[in-house]
């Protein structure tokens, strides 16, 4: 007859087990260990007070081998210490002389002894790389202060973010998409916009309402024909949708109309508002600029002052055809870079804003001499609405400011992009 449980206890061996990539727990049956020999659970409780497993389970992702390499150290997370490897070696040394049966598998190493040996490598590699982050400067945990904030989403933000560049490209439209319409140009959008951007001024609407209201006309366009006499419509429905999407308060139909001189009647926007919603297939949910300024201006630690002179910038962008190639995070990098360049009068763009942006300071350089000399010709020419807009004390006068032309000197430029 077999044993009670008492007489013939048999222990349960968690055991982390490597599955492309991935941590899992495998359980697996141990012979019979006799009355003189202790639980694992109660060796484990004697050494840190916690069942063996969750001990290990402690380490983050960014402090164990995945199998095919080291992964290297994320920042903001806590980094392997000595004291944890020293804690670590300590249980391989107890539990080596309580278990002397094999545990079951293949190896007769127990795989948190492998564990152990690859942390004590680890370590000396991470010692190595930090002595080089340190000489090109640490990068930080811009996500820090906000832990307590639950709006803040520190748990997510990096994935939202990592997200958002992943989709980014479903928001944006061929360049040339203009070489298809038969009645209107690059020019008469440049209008267009330029006069959208001083009427989401006067109605006083969020800075979200404008990106998307620009991205709306720009993917419209770019499947539909439009005539110059029904582009203004265009416009001022984009912005009605655009609103209905970010804003609280929406402006009235009549309120758009009477903008536009009542060029158009009620029921004309409100028949452009259904032909628009239907050809982009009622997709809203997309990534401009904006999403990206905010983010980026977090990594640069930016003031008020950097924050207007950044977003002066990338509007100056909204009117310009030919930053249509450009992505949107990279136009929000190069902005932030442009700006921090204007005020630090060299070029300035350290490891953190290269991590959170993904882009180096040459893979800025094009787009930001764009936008230097989109700064410098801001207050000449016919289109002025974004001059005038940051030229007020509620922008701190921000147009004022000189341009970076030095960017533009770096290669042989004087101030003008030929």
């Amino acid at each position: 007859m077999a044993g009670s449980d008492e007489n013939n206890p048999t222990i349960i061996n968690h055991s982390i087990v490597q599955e492309g990539g991935l941590q899992t727990r495998s359980r697996k049956a141990m012979p019979p260990i006799g009355h003189n020999r202790r639980a694992l659970r109660d060796i484990n409780r004697n050494i840190i007070g916690a069942p063996l497993h969750n001990a290990i389970n402690k380490r983050t992702i960014s402090e164990i081998d995945d199998g095919c390499g080291k992964i290297p150290p994320i920042p903001g997370h806590r980094p392997v210490t000595r004291r944890f490897a020293a804690e670590m070696a300590n249980m391989q040394h107890y539990v080596i002389e309580e278990i002397k049966e094999p545990i079951g598998c293949e190896s007769s190493v127990p795989m948190f002894v492998q564990h152990t040996e690859a942390m004590l490598e680890e370590i000396d590699r991470m010692d190595e790389e930090v002595e080089m982050e340190d000489v090109d400067g640490p990068i930080m945990d811009i996500d820090i202060a906000d832990q307590d904030n639950p709006l803040a989403v520190t748990e997510y933000v990096d994935d939202i973010y990592t997200y958002y560049k992943k989709v980014e490209s479903t928001s944006c439209v061929p360049p040339n998409y203009m070489d298809r319409q038969p009645d209107i140009n690059e020019k008469m959008r440049a209008i267009l916009i330029d006069w959208l951007i001083e009427v989401h001024y006067k109605f006083e609407l969020m800075e979200e309402t404008l990106y998307l209201t620009v991205n709306l006309i720009d993917r419209f366009l770019a499947i539909k024909s439009v005539g110059r006499k029904k582009l203004q419509l265009v416009g001022v429905t984009a912005m009605l949708l655009a609103s209905k999407y970010e804003e609280v308060s929406v402006p009235v139909v009549e309120d758009l109309v009477l903008i536009s001189d009542r060029a158009y009647s009620r029921q004309e926007v409100i028949d452009m508002e259904r032909l628009m919603i239907n050809s982009l297939q009622f997709n809203l949910s997309i990534p401009t600029p904006y999403v990206f300024m905010k983010r980026y201006l977090k990594a640069a630690e930016a003031d008020k002052r950097l924050e207007n002179l950044s977003f002066f910038l990338i509007e100056l962008c909204l009117i310009e055809h030919e930053m249509l190639k450009f992505p949107p995070s990279l136009l929000a990098a190069a902005a932030v870079f442009s700006a921090m360049c204007t005020m630090s009068g060299s070029k300035h763009w350290n490891k953190t804003c290269e991590w959170h942006t993904g882009y180096s300071q040459d893979q800025l350089m094009d787009c930001s001499r764009l936008m230097i000399t989109f700064h410098q010709n801001a207050a000449s020419g016919k289109l002025t609405g974004v001059h005038r807009k940051y030229n007020t004390s509620r922008y701190g006068y921000t147009a004022k400011c000189e341009p970076a032309l030095f960017l533009l000197e770096t290669i042989g430029f004087s101030g003008v992009w030929r």
